[in-house]
C-alpha cells in the first residue's frame, strides 16, 4: 500500500461535507494530526491522520 503524501498547502476534497456546504479543506499542518482549514467558510479543524487518510477523496497539490 503506498503512502500518501499530504503537504501543507495542498487541498484535498473530503467525502462528507463541512455544514456550511464545503467539500474542500486547506492543509495548514500535517503530522499526527492535521490542522485543516475549511474552503467554504474558513473554520479550522484538528483532525488526527488515520480520519484524514480514510476520508480523502482527492488531493489537490498546491501550485
Amino acid at each position: 500500500m503506498s503512502e500518501i503524501k499530504y503537504e501543507v498547502g495542498d487541498k484535498i476534497r473530503m467525502k462528507k461535507k463541512h455544514p456550511c456546504g464545503s467539500f474542500e479543506w486547506e492543509i495548514l499542518r500535517v503530522g499526527a494530526d492535521f490542522r485543516l482549514k475549511c474552503c467554504g467558510c474558513g473554520h479550522q479543524i484538528m483532525i488526527s491522520r488515520k480520519i484524514v487518510e480514510k476520508n480523502t477523496k482527492e488531493i489537490q497539490k498546491k501550485a
